[in-house]
């Protein structure tokens, strides 16, 4: 069978996961950029193009998150290639889940999913935390929802943005807040 370029934009088998080293640094920032802003970001579904421009990371950001020590930065690959990332941040008894990243031609085809349900597991493994819990732009409505089918729960609790730091993106509208979300994690999870 030849291959085609709607075959090789779609993933085949799972993903190998491996924790971030120093080295994947300028990759993990090209992802995360590449997922959520410019152009590139509009050819899946999580862009926030339309909410912040600007850059979503740097360098020093991601660098602090590989090396944290009560955290790690999962990798998701196949075949050597990036697909996909989380961060995930030992917060007492909870784990703090973000930077999750997919390459924008990939999602919607399951990497995702298997990022988070491994997030959760390595959490509980690792950790013994009960709960996840991640901020999320409000406005992002879709995302919450994606995050609620998988068993996250809104709070009721606020952040506000960092209007004015561009670490974070230039703001597009004057409105921008995070939500907080929680999932309880059961052992078995």
């Amino acid at each position: 069978m030849t291959e085609t370029a709607t075959d090789s934009a779609r993933p085949a088998g799972e993903p190998v996961f491996r924790p971030a080293t120093p080295a994947d640094v300028p990759a993990l920032v090209a992802l995360v950029e590449s997922a959520y802003r410019g152009d590139s970001s509009r050819a899946g579904w999580t862009t926030e193009a339309d909410l912040l421009d600007g850059r979503r990371t740097n360098p020093e950001a991601v660098a602090a998150a590989v090396g944290h020590p009560e955290g790690l930065v999962l990798l998701a690959e196949r075949d050597g290639e990036l697909l996909a990332c989380c961060q995930l941040e030992r917060q007492g008894e909870r784990a703090y889940f973000g930077m999750f990243s997919v390459r924008p031609g990939l999602q919607g085809g399951g990497i995702g999913r298997a990022v988070l349900a491994e997030a959760e597991r390595l959490a509980v493994e690792r950790w013994g935390v009960g709960a996840m819990e991640m901020t999320v732009i409000e406005q992002r409505a879709e995302l919450i929802a994606w995050y609620e089918r998988r068993g996250f729960r809104r709070t009721g609790e606020f952040s506000p943005f960092p209007y004015g730091d561009e670490r974070f993106g230039i703001p597009l509208r004057p409105d921008l807040r995070f939500a907080h979300l929680i999932k309880d994690l059961k052992a078995d999870s």
